[in-house]
């Protein structure tokens, strides 16, 4: 079950090479120091997930999270946390480590940025093409 959606925008300077986390932006530019975040012009942050996904996550559920840039796609799954205040009006960031700040959205998350699949990061790398990022339940027995 999709529980939300983002839209977000590539942009020349993405490389995600980041060995840690994965970045959302609701920011327009990109400078090379970024090189967590897979996409910019971001419909949504922390702060506008729909009530069920933050309940969901609030949980500690683990949750399936699918990129699709035309016809290339990957995913990852991370987990909730019951301190994710996921109120960041401007990012949101899957780490694959424990940390929490207000940007978190998932926490050990199974994936890096540079671990995604090159094929999708170099489809963003044209800042018209866009990146659809779906959040799915992930049940108990392992299927979304």
């Amino acid at each position: 079950m999709v529980l939300d959606r983002i839209k977000a925008k590539g942009h020349n300077n993405i490389l995600c090479t980041h060995g840690s986390t994965i970045e959302l932006t609701k920011d327009r530019h990109l400078t090379k120091r970024g090189n967590c975040i897979l996409g910019v012009s971001a419909s949504k942050a922390c702060y506008d997930l729909t009530n069920e996904l933050k309940l969901y996550i609030k949980e500690g559920k683990k949750v399936q999270v699918i990129l699709e840039s035309n016809q290339y796609r990957d995913s990852f799954y991370g987990y909730g946390d019951k301190n994710l205040s996921l109120n960041h009006q401007k990012d949101i960031v899957f780490r694959k480590s424990d940390y929490i700040c207000n940007r978190t959205g998932l926490v050990r998350c199974s994936k890096s940025s540079r671990e995604l699949s090159r094929e999708l990061i170099n489809n963003l790398k044209t800042s018209k093409n866009q990146i659809h990022i779906l959040f799915k339940r992930v049940e108990e027995n392992g299927e979304s």
